[in-house]
């Protein structure tokens, strides 16, 4: 393994790859029932073997649990998964994860002991794993684009925890690189496939014109982007983590905390926000497009589609409705709400009336993580797929831009450049620390 003051070139990258995959098919191996498809657990050739990037609270909770994963136990509890790999910077993180994950293993195998899992520091030795099919990416924010496009160059399919990047050239990249390579992503954007379907309901309504034509999206958050930001004074590194490595692409600065590993963001909100306006673009028909102007009205930053509708990034006046995830629609004939603990509208009616039979209807999933596994053994388009990421993401970062510049702005969402404004253009990318780079 390399040390953590010299990250892997290119090249030793891929022969550490082919080197790791020899030793998966030449090492000895001890086959317990239920490798052979007994006691309820699926046969190797039918699981889908899986690493965990960063097991903090969320990739913790996806791994063995939690509020947003929606399936008792986590991915290691799914019979249809194999997790190989669990790696963080935080030594006592990854080996806590890494000893539950076998645990759970031993239970399920009737086995007092198993270890399939290995606990990782560097997360190119994951990737350089020849038998592991797919990652799971909850790392720090700044961390997101770099490993998705590093993942997708070695093989892996991918589930990436929004935001999923933190500048719209980074979010290009990843689009890029993933089609190229020709790998599943799933954003983790998950309100288009959980909460009973009430998002998707709220859409579909939407674009067959239950309420009229819309006319205005309240969004119930602004849009954001991040900042490299430095924090202080100086504190010493805990024993067990690499700061070096936790750092990653942002610039240097000496550890101050260990909220300082995660914040690096902080214009607008680029932590819920996603949710929201991922939702309005499955609304306005724009997976595959995006807005076309940021300007500010009574100091509220609004934007504007090429459709005419306005989207504000502000709650309805008087109303919340919305802020968990959701938003409020108008039209000319009505509105409907939507979060994830509600979907309301100006009259039952709308939920009552049948959709035309000839009418847009959306992607169906009632499971984020089903429809990402799915996606792995079948090859087809994941609900969130890079491109809806892509423009989700792009569309809350366009909002964070107009913010830190305090003006308006018009967007090209074909060239994906700003409008004869040179200064606004140099937000769309940012340096990253060497060696990183996407």
């Amino acid at each position: 393994m390399k040390t953590k003051n010299t990250p892997i070139s290119r090249r030793g990258f891929l022969r550490r790859g082919a080197t790791a995959l020899s030793a998966a098919v030449f090492a000895p191996t001890i086959i317990p029932a239920s490798a052979l498809g007994r006691g309820g657990v699926k046969a190797p050739s039918e699981r889908i073997t899986m690493g965990f990037i960063g097991v903090g609270g969320q990739g913790s909770g996806h791994l063995l649990g939690g509020a947003w994963t929606y399936v008792p136990g986590g991915y290691s509890a799914r019979r249809d998964v194999q997790v190989l790999a669990v790696c963080d910077a935080w030594e006592n993180r990854r080996e806590n994860a890494t000893r539950q994950v076998n645990e759970n293993y031993a239970k399920l195998s009737g086995q007092g002991t198993y270890h399939s899992c290995k606990a990782y520091r560097d997360f190119r030795d994951v990737l350089a794993r020849g038998d592991i099919d797919a990652v799971l990416i909850a790392s720090p924010v700044h961390w997101h684009g770099v490993m998705a496009v590093m993942a997708a160059k070695a093989g892996k399919d991918i589930y990436c925890e929004k935001p999923t990047a933190i500048t719209i050239r980074e979010a290009k990249a990843m689009k890029e690189v993933v089609l190229r390579y020709g790998r599943v992503f799933q954003a983790g954007t998950q309100q288009r496939s959980e909460y009973g379907g009430k998002f998707r309901r709220a859409c579909e309504l939407v674009r067959n014109g239950a309420i009229g034509k819309l006319k205005e999206v309240y969004a119930c958050r602004p849009g954001g982007t991040f900042e490299w930001k430095r924090f202080g004074p100086p504190k010493p590194v805990p024993a067990g983590l690499d700061w070096d490595l936790a750092l990653g692409p942002a610039p240097w600065q000496p550890y101050a905390g260990v909220a300082h590993a995660h914040m690096f963001c902080g214009i607008g909100d680029i932590n819920w926000g996603p949710h929201h306006y991922d939702i309005i673009q499955w609304a306005l028909d724009a997976d595959r497009s995006g807005p076309v102007e940021m300007f500010f009205e009574k100091d509220v930053l609004r934007y504007r589609y090429a459709s005419g509708v306005v989207v504000h990034a502000e709650h309805y006046p008087g109303d919340t409705t919305g802020s968990s995830g959701g938003a409020r629609f108008i039209g000319t004939d009505g509105w409907i709400a939507v979060d994830r603990e509600h979907l309301t509208a100006h009259s039952n009616e709308v939920f009552e009336r049948p959709l035309d039979p000839s009418g847009p209807r959306l992607y169906f999933s009632d499971s984020h993580s089903g429809n990402f596994l799915e996606c792995v053994r079948t090859r087809k388009r994941t609900i969130c797929d890079v491109e809806t990421a892509h423009r989700s993401a792009s569309a809350v970062l366009l909002g964070g831009i107009a913010l830190q510049l305090k003006r308006n702005l018009k967007w090209d969402p074909e060239a994906e450049r700003f409008l004869n404004d040179d200064e606004a253009n140099r937000f769309l990318s940012t340096a990253y620390r060497t060696p990183w780079e996407i």
